[in-house]
C-alpha cells in the first residue's frame, strides 16, 4: 500500500541498528532535524533576529475569501523560504537515508504546496464551525486523492510517514516543560501499561484462539494495536521471525483502524460531553498510532494534543523496546528453536528503543532550561522560540496526515482478509471503553489539570 515498503525499510533500519550505524536511522534523523529546529529558534532569538517567527506562518481564520489571498500574498517570501527551510533539512536527512532525493524533490515540492492549500481551507471559519481541524482535512484531501488517482512513484518518495510524525514529536516535547513530563509521566505510564497489556492479550488470545492464525503474526497485529502502531508492528514482527507478509497486514490493519478511529472518538468525545484534557487522555490509550492520534486530538483542541501526547509518547511508546525483548524471548524459548541459541539481552531494549521519545524528552529539557535561566521572561520566551516551534510542529504534521492519506488506498487496506480484521478489533472493544474508564472516569482530575 502507497509507500508501506519505503516505510518498512527505513522503520526497520531505525529498530534494529546500533550506536555504529545511527547515520543510517529514521528515529536518529527526525531526532537530529527537531533539535536542530529547537536550538535555531533559540539562536536566533539570542541574536535578535526573527527568521524563524518569519517562517512560521499560519493563515488567520477568515470568512472572506479574499483575506487568505490577501495573507499569502504578504508572505510569499516566507512562504517560500519555509518551502526551502524544509526541503534542505529533509534532503540531507533522505540522502542519508538513500532516498532518491531527486524524486523526493518534485514530490515534497507538491506535498508543500498541497499542505499550503489545506491550511488556507483549514483556516476557513465554516471548518472551525464544524471542527474539521487541519490536520483532518489534510488525511480527507489525501484519501480523496489516493483514492480517486493513481499516486505516482515520485511523489511515494515524499509520503514518509513516520519521519514526519516522529519529526513533529520531538518539537512537541518543546512545548512541554519538563516538570510536567516528570509529574505526568508516572501516571501515564501506569496508565499505559494497563492499556498495552489488556489490548495485546485480548487481540493475541482472538487471534490464536478464536481464529487461529499464526502466533507470530498474531503477536505482531497485537503489537500494533496496543503499543505505537505501524513501527510497534515492524519492530515485534522483527523480533520474534514474522513473516513479512504478515507484517504487511498488520501495518494495513493498524492505519485502517487507526483512520477510522479518527472519525469515532471525536465523534464520541462530543456525545459524551468528555472535557479537553481527559479526551486527549482517552485517544491516547484507544488510537493505535500516533500520527491518526495527534489528528484526531488537534480536532479537540491544544489540551488534548498535550495529554494525548503524554499518554501515547510517555506512555505507550517507550513500552516498545521492553515489549520486543519480551516477544523476541517468548518467541525463542517457547514457540520455536530453529534460529538457533541466540538469545535476546538487555541492549535490544536499547536497539528497538524508538529514539524520537528521546528526542521529545531532550527538547523538553533544553526548554526547560531556558526557561528557569532568566535570560528571558516566560512570556517572551514564549513568543520568540515556543511559539514558531509550534508552527513549524504544525507543518510537519500537516506532511505526515497528508503522506497517511496520499499513501492510503482502501482497495489495498481491505485486502488483509476479515480473520486478522476481527482480531485486531477485538483490540478496539476492549482499549475503547477501557481507556474511556481510566482517562474520563477514574483519572479525570488529574487529565483536566494538565495544561
Amino acid at each position: 500500500m502507497g509507500n508501506i515498503s519505503t516505510s518498512y525499510k527505513s522503520t526497520s533500519a531505525s529498530s534494529s541498528g546500533g550506536l555504529s550505524n545511527l547515520w543510517n536511522q529514521e528515529d536518529s534523523w527526525a531526532v537530529w532535524l527537531g533539535l536542530t529546529i529547537v536550538l535555531l529558534s533559540i539562536v536566533f532569538w539570542g541574536i535578535g533576529d526573527n527568521f524563524m517567527a518569519w517562517i512560521g506562518v499560519k493563515t488567520p481564520s477568515y470568512s472572506n475569501f479574499q483575506d487568505p489571498l490577501n495573507y499569502l500574498s504578504s508572505h510569499k517570501d516566507s512562504i517560500f523560504a519555509l518551502y526551502l527551510f524544509f526541503l534542505i533539512l529533509f534532503s540531507i536527512a533522505f540522502k542519508a537515508l538513500n532516498v532518491k532525493v531527486k524524486w523526493f524533490f518534485a514530490g515534497f515540492t507538491f506535498l508543500f504546496g498541497l499542505s499550503v492549500l489545506v491550511s488556507v481551507v483549514g483556516s476557513w471559519d465554516v471548518m472551525k464551525r464544524y471542527n474539521i481541524e487541519t490536520p483532518l482535512l489534510a488525511l480527507v484531501v489525501g484519501l480523496l486523492i489516493s483514492n480517486l488517482l493513481k499516486i505516482p512513484n515520485w511523489l511515494n518518495t515524499a509520503l514518509q510517514t513516520q519521519f514526519y510524525v516522529k519529526l513533529g514529536i520531538v518539537l512537541m516535547g518543546a512545548t512541554l516543560p519538563f516538570t510536567l513530563l516528570l509529574e505526568a509521566g508516572s501516571v501515564a505510564f501506569s496508565q499505559a501499561t494497563i492499556i498495552a497489556v489488556a489490548t495485546f492479550l485480548s487481540i493475541y488470545w482472538t487471534g490464536t484462539r478464536l481464529f487461529s492464525l499464526d502466533k507470530r503474526f498474531a503477536a505482531t497485529l497485537a503489537a500494533g494495536g496496543s503499543i505505537c502502531g505501524v513501527s510497534a508492528a515492524i519492530a515485534v514482527g522483527g523480533a520474534v521471525k514474522a513473516d513479512k507478509q504478515h507484517v504487511s497486514i498488520a501495518i494495513s490493519l493498524v492505519i485502517l483502524c487507526s483512520i477510522i478511529m479518527i472519525f469515532i472518538l471525536p465523534f464520541a468525545i462530543n456525545v459524551l460531553n468528555v472535557l479537553p484534557g481527559p479526551a486527549g487522555a482517552w485517544i491516547g490509550t484507544a488510537e493505535f498510532a500516533d500520527a491518526p492520534g495527534m489528528a484526531a486530538a488537534a480536532a479537540i483542541n491544544e489540551q488534548a494534543l498535550r495529554t494525548f501526547t503524554l499518554m501515547k509518547v510517555v506512555g505507550r511508546d517507550m513500552f516498545i523496546g521492553i515489549w520486543c525483548f519480551i516477544m523476541a524471548l517468548v518467541s525463542i524459548t517457547r514457540w520455536d528453536k530453529r534460529y538457533g541459541s541466540s538469545k535476546p539481552n538487555a541492549k535490544d531494549i536499547w536497539l528497538r528503543f524508538p529514539k524520537f521519545v528521546l528526542g521529545f524528552f531532550i527538547s523538553s529539557i533544553i526548554i526547560s532550561i531556558l526557561t528557569a535561566s532568566n535570560i528571558g521572561t516566560p512570556k517572551v520566551i514564549n513568543a520568540n522560540v515556543i511559539n514558531p516551534i509550534i508552527q513549524l510542529r504544525d507543518w510537519s504534521f500537516i506532511f505526515t496526515f497528508l503522506s497517511i492519506g496520499l499513501s492510503s488506498r482502501f482497495k489495498e487496506l481491505a485486502s488483509a482478509g476479515w480473520k486478522p480484521l476481527a482480531a485486531i478489533t477485538a483490540g478496539v472493544f476492549v482499549n475503547l471503553p477501557l481507556g474511556y474508564l481510566l482517562s474520563v472516569k477514574i483519572m479525570n482530575n488529574f487529565w483536566t489539570i494538565v495544561k
